[in-house]
Parts: C-alpha cells; structure tokens; sequence
C-alpha cells in the first residue's frame, strides 16, 4: 500500500491527464455511495455506475482541460489573477458542470424529459455551488500545483457529488433539503435507539 501512494506523485506528474481523470471520477462515484448511504437506502450499483460514466465520460475530462485552460489564459498566483480565475470558473464553468450531470445522469437513466431536473434544479444547485467553490478553486489557484488541480477538484467534489447526487434523486437542489434530510435522518435514529 505505501509504495502505491509513493507511485501516485509520479504518476501525476508523468502522466496528469489520466491520474487525474480517474481520482476524479472515482471520488465522484464514491459521493454518489456516500450519499446513498447518508439516505438510509440500500446500495444502488447502478446509479452509481451512471455517476461513473458523467465523471468519467464529461467531468473529469472537461475540468482537466479547463483548469489548463484557465492556466494558460490566467497564469499566476498573484491576488488578482485567483481571483479572476475564480470569477471565470464559476460564470462559465460552473451552470455547464450542473447541466452536464442533470442531463447526462436523465440519459443514462432513460428519462423521457432529459432536460427535466435540468429545468427543475438548475438555479439551486447553482446557487448552492456558489457557496462552496469559490472557496474550494480559491484555494485550488493559489496553493495547488498545477498537475494535481484536477484531483484536488476531485476530492472536493467527492462533498459536492454527494451533494448533487442528493438533489438528483429527491432533492430540489438547495443545501436546505440537504440539512432537512440530514436532520430528519438523525431523529428518526435517535428515536429508534433503545432505551437503557
């Protein structure tokens, strides 16, 4: 195991694009397990696997060439270029990740109306993400080496995935659903708990 993680830098560094691509999309796909696992349902492989291919197939793929790109148009670490990165991440970036996972994930689930939770829980989810990335790519721009940004997205949107993966399959794409089923989880188990 520990030669595994002493190989994992090297890889990165010799070949960034599939390293990358594959921590993401299995960080993706473990947010999907962890959310389902949060909701008290039973493991949907499936879903899961359909989380995999919109990680794999669109995600990973499109955020490694868009963080170059962004590298390439914005190189630096000064202040006012993170911070103009982060301001291009979430104008162009952000709206085309939230539809490619509402509408991918309808396709691969045989949706009549691919476009449905697209339209539904769009501008939440959008709204939710500029809670949380701003600070995530903040950090990502200004300390992370280039040739692991991908990944470090990756292991952010492992907290992301299991949001999205939420409001996906019942949520209506605010944090607050998040928290109201976080907290009704907690109290149906306290009550279920016996008594000493």
């Amino acid at each position: 195991m520990a030669g595994w993680w002493r190989a994992l830098p090297r890889a990165a560094r010799s070949y960034p694009w599939p390293t990358n691509v594959l921590l993401y999309a299995g960080l993706f796909s473990a947010g999907d397990a962890l959310q389902q696992r949060l909701r008290g349902s039973r493991a949907d492989w499936r879903h899961t696997r359909h989380v995999a291919t919109v990680a794999v197939a669109f995600h990973a793929n499109f955020n490694y060439a868009w963080l170059l790109l962004l590298e390439r148009a914005l190189p630096g670490r000064a202040p006012r270029t993170v911070l103009a990165k982060v301001l291009c991440d979430q104008v162009l970036s952000g709206p085309v990740h939230v539809s490619a996972f509402y509408s991918g994930m309808s396709i691969l689930q045989g949706e009549d109306d691919i476009f449905l939770d697209l339209r539904q829980k769009f501008w939440n989810t959008y709204k939710s993400g500029l809670i949380y990335w701003p600070f995530v790519q903040l950090i990502n721009f200004s300390l992370v080496p280039v040739h692991w940004r991908t990944a470090y997205t990756g292991l952010c949107g492992f907290v992301w995935a299991t949001f999205l993966c939420f409001s996906q399959q019942g949520g209506d794409g605010t944090l607050k659903s998040a928290f109201t089923l976080l907290r009704m989880k907690g109290a149906n188990e306290a009550e279920t708990l016996p008594e000493k």
